[in-house]
């Protein structure tokens, strides 16, 4: 697994396109993965904050990571000050911990197993990312339970 190092200026998306503040990645690095800009990645920061990621497009035919406001904070940068950072592929396919309450779910659950597993990585994610918020163990398996079973169906959006 190779290490990409570089150091640039933290930049930030328009206000339009997000605010994000990033690190550009560029193109010709992203096409030796082998799953392209469906990467998954693991990030450090100046060798001491280390965090999951994905790719996201530029629009110039680069990419870019987002850093997100509390790393920087922890780090005592700001936008465009310097910053080494260090990537390598992260061997994980969803890209972040599987909680084990969603774990003993799915152990347990023979059709959550399978309708989950049936889901593609970005909805994976955005399932453990909700269940995470949610303290209460009962009340993240009937959020588990009901994602799960509405992961398939159109989201339907407030007016």
């Amino acid at each position: 697994m190779s290490i990409y190092k570089d150091q640039q200026a933290i930049g930030q998306l328009e206000k339009r396109k997000g605010g994000y503040f990033y690190l550009t990645i560029p193109a010709q690095l992203v096409n030796t993965y082998e799953n392209k800009r469906y990467t998954r990645l693991i990030c450090t920061l100046d060798e001491k904050i280390t965090f999951q990621c994905g790719l996201n497009h530029l629009g110039d035919g680069n990419f870019f990571i987002i850093l997100s406001g509390a790393n920087l904070k922890s780090l005592g940068k700001s936008l465009g000050d310097l910053v080494v950072f260090e990537l390598v592929e992260d061997p994980n396919p969803l890209g972040v911990d599987m909680p084990e309450v969603l774990e003993v779910v799915l152990e347990q659950d023979a059709v959550a197993k399978n309708k989950f597993e049936a889901l593609s990585l970005g909805k994976k994610r955005n399932i453990i990312h909700s269940i995470k918020k949610i303290k209460d163990i009962d009340k993240q398996v009937n959020r588990i339970i009901e994602l799960i079973d509405n992961a398939d169906k159109p989201r339907v959006r407030d007016k």
